[in-house]
């Protein structure tokens, strides 16, 4: 039976309307929550859409802060903290994502601002920037001293996470990602046949630098011509870096073959967009303190019966399974990723046989049983570790 007596407070600062990575992390871990038994409510950053957008089976408290991890958004939330300190000194507090982190870090200096039970979730990225600087390296030890448990999702992040923060080696769980609840109903066999048609290379992600859509279409564009005949590539995703963004329209326009910026999609058109295509490509790359600590959209292709295409990095190869259900690449090495789709757009049998193992690769895991090793009992979560 799950601990039920004290409410869960899950504290982010990306969450509904905010979509993908962790603010998708974050809600399917609420809605576990509730299902183990658990009093949750999610804290998170203001939005001027109604919360009733979508059925929350838990509460929603509306921070007033923007939802950046800037000082100014870290010190308004720790603002709100304090005048919430006599709720969270009887509470399960989960911070999820570094934005709480950095606004819960100078509070823990004072008893009566550290809550009663603390629990932290690293992704990767966040490590790196932290353990960077002096203070905030002091600060995130701290932290962890304070927390009964600690998660990561991949064995990449729990190995950066070692390194530089050791004292998290007692309290370290993995709770890897899961395949968002209802999602990849559509069967791969909807596909329509490849015959006759252009075969579609689909990328889903912010268009950032680490994201690799540069990548991504430049060894399209070195495809040999009787492949460029029959390839398009589509972009699902909104700029990050209006730059990079204006890098990528200039390379789209010089290609000879349809390049399509598809924006932002909704959830609910986005299952049409994956049944759409036919090979999925997010080839992404280290970018200073930036990296790819897991990738949730990798299991969305693949229950979407999709074979992926991506770089040998990060946490990468535990969403991505080499030559199983896709093709891994080492970054930088661009004649290999161009080797790599072709592969892919002359042999049906390999996109078929690499799409076929997708679904049961991308159901492997559970949110339940994550919320279980983090919320659940001492008992609870020795069990959910040998199952």
């Amino acid at each position: 039976m799950a601990r039920t007596g004290f409410p869960l407070f899950i504290l982010t600062h990306e969450f509904f309307p905010k979509r993908g990575g962790i603010a998708t992390f974050t809600e399917e871990m609420a809605r576990a929550a509730v299902e183990l038994g658990h009093e949750v409510e999610v804290w998170a950053q203001q939005t001027t859409r109604p919360d009733d957008a979508a059925e929350w089976p838990f509460k929603i408290r509306r921070l007033e802060l923007r939802g950046s991890h800037g000082w100014r958004c870290c010190l308004a939330h720790a603002r709100q903290l304090v005048r919430a300190r006599r709720q969270l000194r009887r509470a399960q507090v989960y911070l999820c994502e570094p934005g709480p982190m950095l606004a819960m870090m100078p509070l823990l200096s004072f008893r009566t601002f550290r809550p009663r039970n603390l629990t932290l979730t690293f992704h990767g990225s966040e490590i790196l920037r932290l353990h960077a600087n002096p203070l905030a390296r002091v600060m995130t030890r701290r932290l962890i001293a304070h927390a009964e448990r600690v998660s990561v999702l991949t064995g990449y992040t729990e190995k950066i996470l070692l390194e530089r923060f050791p004292e998290a080696a007692t309290k370290i769980f993995r709770t890897p990602g899961a395949l968002r609840a209802g999602f990849g109903t559509r069967a791969a066999e909807e596909r329509a046949p490849a015959e006759g048609r252009r075969l579609v290379v689909l990328t889903v992600g912010r268009l950032h630098p680490r994201k690799g859509q540069l990548d991504t279409l430049e060894a399209l564009r070195a495809l040999p011509s009787e492949l460029r005949a029959r390839v398009e590539y589509r972009l699902v995703g909104t700029a990050s870096r209006p730059a990079y963004e204006g890098r990528l329209r200039e390379a789209a326009a010089q290609a000879d073959f349809p390049v399509v910026f598809l924006g932002d999609v909704s959830d609910e058109n986005l299952e049409s967009v994956y049944a759409a295509a036919d090979i999925f490509a997010l080839t992404s790359i280290d970018h200073g303190h930036s990296v790819e600590g897991f990738g949730l959209v990798y299991l969305e292709a693949s229950a979407h019966g999709l074979p992926v295409v991506a770089h040998r990095v990060g946490g990468v190869p535990e969403a991505v399974e080499d030559e199983v259900t896709g093709l891994l690449v080492a970054p930088h090495r661009r004649a290999e990723l161009t080797g790599a789709f072709a592969r892919l757009l002359e042999d049906k049998a390999l996109r078929e046989r690499l799409g076929a193992a997708g679904p049961e690769w991308a159901r492997r895991h559970t949110w339940e049983h994550s919320a279980r090793l983090l919320f659940g009992t001492t008992e609870e979560a020795a069990l959910s570790l040998g199952e």
